[in-house]
């Protein structure tokens, strides 16, 4: 696929904001760089995978997912167009990807390779700076993914759920956004995990839902 479509789009990225659109035109040739296209649910990497490349979506959503032995689907984040994958991993000894990367709705992807990036980090003080904020920002991401289901049981993650829901939607009829699939998944249970817990509190009084809504019927739960 031609970079020039995509040009425009890939300089509003901060790793590129200061580069002028004709010297991105002169910087990627087809020895480095790779437009793809993946439709929804391909797995784009697999868990141990090795990281060849740095990826920047252009269109389309990512997710970051991991079974555990139990079947259970954990959804660490979600990565959207103008997001970049890879960078924590290119450079390391171990540079396989712990969880795999599926294709959530079809995506366009430009994969850059290790050299090129290699080189823009040697050439371009700016390009250095933003690459490696992008990586701690994920490393971030991780580690308070991990800390968020190590400590704390289903019902304290449902209900840091709905508290953020109240006060960004601010309402106590929360309009949900996913799937009770999808949110068993962020949450790292299986579907009837929630389904019971859900039905729990429904019958303590605290909520009642639907496919599409649940109604915090006692506040005091919210933090």
């Amino acid at each position: 696929m031609d970079i020039n479509k995509y040009i425009a789009f890939i300089q509003l990225n901060h790793l590129f904001r200061d580069f002028s659109h004709k010297e991105l035109l002169s910087l990627f040739n087809f020895n480095n760089y790779k437009i793809a296209k993946y439709q929804k649910e391909k797995i784009l990497y697999f868990e141990s995978e090795k990281c060849i490349t740095l990826d920047m979506i252009l269109e389309g959503k990512l997710i970051v997912q991991r079974i555990d032995e139990n079947g259970n689907i954990l959804t660490i984040t979600q990565f959207n167009p103008g997001d970049v994958i890879g960078g924590n991993l290119l450079f390391g000894n171990n540079n396989a990807y712990p969880m795999s990367i599926i294709v959530k709705s079809n995506a366009i992807v430009l994969h850059m390779k290790k050299d090129f990036v290699l080189d823009l980090c040697q050439h371009n003080k700016r390009f250095l700076i933003e690459f490696l904020n992008i990586n701690s920002n994920k490393a971030l991401i991780l580690t308070n993914k991990i800390k968020s289901i190590s400590f704390k049981s289903l019902r304290e993650s449902i209900v840091d759920f709905l508290s953020y829901k109240y006060y960004s939607q601010k309402t106590n009829k929360i309009i949900l956004d996913m799937t009770k699939k999808e949110l068993a998944e962020r949450l790292g249970v299986q579907r009837t995990s929630l389904s019971r817990e859900l039905n729990k509190m429904r019958k303590e009084g605290l909520i009642e839902y639907d496919a599409k809504t649940i109604i915090i019927k006692d506040l005091k739960i919210l933090k």
